[in-house]
């Protein structure tokens, strides 16, 4: 297992990785243990920075995280919602083809091991609430408008 951590507005990240992809990013109150990087962290702490910085949209990155086939059938689904844009967890349920499974995709939205990158964070209440988020729903609302402002920037 490999690991590194980057400073983000929003408090240190730490970035897990195995030989074939990144397997968790995610929010730690500090650094908890002796940096292990690898080519692919590194790679993935340089899209994280560009991220926060407001110069990628983007994220490619080798992903291999564990889970089981349903939670990797909806963290692929996160993975189509568009950069700066919301959806529904039934928008979610839709988009696997499972439309009574709302409340199933919402427990494998907050089992997501991997922030940012696998954009759980723009999932939202039908409503258009802000609901759930691992990383704290101050960390949503800053992600989602740190989007929407370098959407309306860059288009």
């Amino acid at each position: 297992m490999f690991s590194q951590y980057i400073d983000s507005p929003l408090g240190p990240v730490q970035i897990l990785a195995t030989a074939n992809g990144i397997s968790a990013i995610r929010f730690v109150a500090a650094p908890q243990t002796t940096e292990q990087p690898s080519a692919l962290t590194a790679l993935a702490a340089q899209q994280l920075r560009a991220y926060f910085a407001g110069t990628l949209s983007h994220f490619s990155l080798p992903l291999a995280a564990n889970g089981t086939a349903f939670q990797q059938q909806v963290w692929r689904e996160l993975c189509t919602i568009p950069f700066g844009q919301t959806c529904s967890y039934a928008d979610i349920a839709r988009g696997i083809s499972n439309v009574k499974a709302v409340r199933a995709v919402g427990a494998a939205n907050g089992r997501n091991p991997i922030a940012i990158v696998v954009p759980c964070h723009r999932v939202i209440g039908a409503n258009g609430t802000l609901t759930g988020y691992a990383g704290g729903l101050d960390k949503k609302a800053w992600l989602l408008k740190h989007e929407q402002r370098q959407k309306a920037l860059f288009g």
